[in-house]
């Protein structure tokens, strides 16, 4: 009886891995992923959405979030040591980006709101340009990281154009956000790099500056916001790459994403909420991904 049931167990086996096999719970399992986060803010929530919906939808064994700078994210995309980058702003990276453009595909752009950019007080101030703000109490102009382009005009155009007497602080973007926090809520006179969409511009009641001279130059204009992925993903990996080519936020969307990180203290489990309360947003994206898997 032994010898009759081990080669029909052995075949019921085969037939059951092969069936797993072939379906894996509809999912992706033994991928991998490489993408960037460069510690920006849209760029943390896009990152940890983009992992969490990948391995829990679409079956994907593992997607790494790598921390990253933006001198080397473009060089690491190029390269294949990252799949993507999902925080290109052009015109800002222009350069960058035309230093790899043969060996990068650009995707998007995937944010369908309006950018802005430049340099923010609190309303409880008096300048409403830039020309006004020597004429202020605010000692310091609270900057993020010095590879940023906008840091880069701010220094090099805007402050010699306007002859500002405050001091450039260049930090982390968490941590001048944590410094605008900090004097915000003590009323403090100060200037910060401010942009949009970000969560900042819901929290604290403060205005641009004006550029009457436009040394911000094309960063006055709206920027647009897209992905870059390395110039095989399209062929090795279709799945990850339609999803990433259809993902499309609004600025209510990202805002939304990005309060319910911070209130959550976690990207991935803000992100896992967010999605919890908004598959009608993100369906599509899953869906163009099971369609390139199918086809």
């Amino acid at each position: 009886m032994r010898a009759t049931l081990l080669p029909r167990l052995f075949f019921l086996l085969v037939v059951g891995a092969l069936l797993t096999a072939g379906c894996g719970g509809g999912g992706d399992g033994g991928k991998a992923l490489e993408i960037a986060d460069i510690g920006w803010t849209e760029n943390t929530a896009i990152s940890a959405l983009t992992k969490v919906l990948l391995e829990e939808e679409l079956g994907y064994e593992r997607v790494t979030v790598n921390t990253s700078d933006l001198d080397s994210v473009y060089e690491g995309v190029a390269g294949g040591n990252l799949d993507a980058f999902q925080d290109v702003w052009l015109p800002n990276q222009q350069d960058l980006l035309g230093s790899v453009e043969d060996d990068v595909e650009l995707l998007g752009p995937w944010y369908q709101g309006q950018t802005n950019q430049g340099i923010g007080v609190p309303s409880y101030m008096d300048a409403t340009s830039l020309d006004q703000l020597t004429e202020s109490e605010a000692d310091q102009l609270l900057g993020i990281e010095p590879s940023s382009v906008v840091m880069e005009i701010v220094s090099e155009e805007v402050i010699p154009a306007y002859d500002l007497d405050q001091k450039l602080v260049e930090a982390s973007t968490q941590g001048m956000l944590a410094e605008v926090d900090n004097r915000y809520n003590s009323r403090e006179d100060f200037a910060f790099v401010a942009w949009s969409p970000h969560w900042m511009n819901q929290r604290y009641d403060f205005r641009y500056l004006e550029d009457p001279k436009d040394a911000f130059g094309e960063l006055n204009n709206p920027a647009k916001i897209l992905m870059v992925v390395n110039e095989d993903l399209s062929g090795d990996d279709p799945v990850a790459y339609a999803f990433m080519d259809a993902l499309t936020l609004d600025e209510e969307q990202l805002n939304d994403l990005e309060d319910t990180i911070n209130e959550v203290g976690d990207p991935l489990e803000g992100a896992r909420q967010w999605a919890r309360e908004n598959r009608d947003v993100w369906q599509p994206w899953v869906e163009a991904a099971e369609s390139a898997r199918d086809s």
